[in-house]
């Protein structure tokens, strides 16, 4: 039997293709507030480390003062609560990948940056034929990623250690995440980052598509 006994995942660009309605959310955050729009491709860079961190990162840097963005992130949550599921969807091949991870037993589990209340209508909604453990995003007074808080949270919450995890991730932060909670980085490519990033970070494997990760279990 293999010594992996769950799998943590990250959700936006590993489980879930939510680019799309990301950006549009943002880009009419910064529409309200007079702001210039960016490409959705830029997103890609943007998001990944927190709502506070995306509001950041898409205004000019000359009015990143905290009531706007504060202001901004409110915004956000009120447009990105209505359009969240506009354009979102699970990549192809997670389906299948999720249930053959159950089928052998593996515990699954999610943990995002994302705050936490889209993280659950996320998963309970676009991945909704599929059972985790613990799904957890980004609350108040507990460190996001790559802090190893809440993977280690996690861990506590299924009684196992983090030697028996693999996590999947598509950006530097989900590595370092993993590598500081003592799980086995491992790195996809279908997501929001490239290879480089993730090698660069201490990915011990890397997936071209879901169902590879399988191959780590024999």
């Amino acid at each position: 039997m293999t010594a992996f006994q769950a799998v943590l995942f990250d959700l936006d660009g590993t489980l879930l293709d939510t680019l799309d309605d990301l950006a549009q959310a943002a880009n009419q955050v910064l529409v309200n507030h007079g702001l210039p729009v960016h490409p959705t491709e830029a997103y890609r860079y943007f998001v990944g480390d927190g709502l506070g961190v995306l509001m950041e990162r898409i205004v000019p840097a000359e009015l990143r003062q905290p009531a706007l963005l504060n202001r901004m992130a409110d915004d956000f949550r009120r447009i990105y609560g209505r359009t969240w599921q506009v354009h979102s969807r699970p990549y192809s091949g997670i389906d299948p990948m999720l249930t053959a991870l159950a089928e052998r037993g593996l515990r699954l589990a999610v943990l995002s940056n994302k705050p936490h209340e889209f993280t659950r209508l996320c998963v309970g909604h676009l991945l909704a034929g599929h059972c985790f453990d613990t799904v957890l995003g980004q609350r108040e007074g507990v460190a996001k990623k790559p802090d190893p808080a809440g993977a280690l949270e996690v861990v506590h919450s299924l009684s196992l250690v983090p030697e028996q995890f693999l996590y999947l991730g598509d950006t530097a932060v989900d590595m370092e995440t993993a590598r500081r909670a003592g799980m086995c980085a491992v790195g996809v490519l279908w997501g929001f980052r490239d290879e480089a990033e993730l090698r660069d970070a201490g990915a011990e494997h890397i997936l071209h598509t879901p169902m590879e990760v399988i191959n780590l279990l024999a």
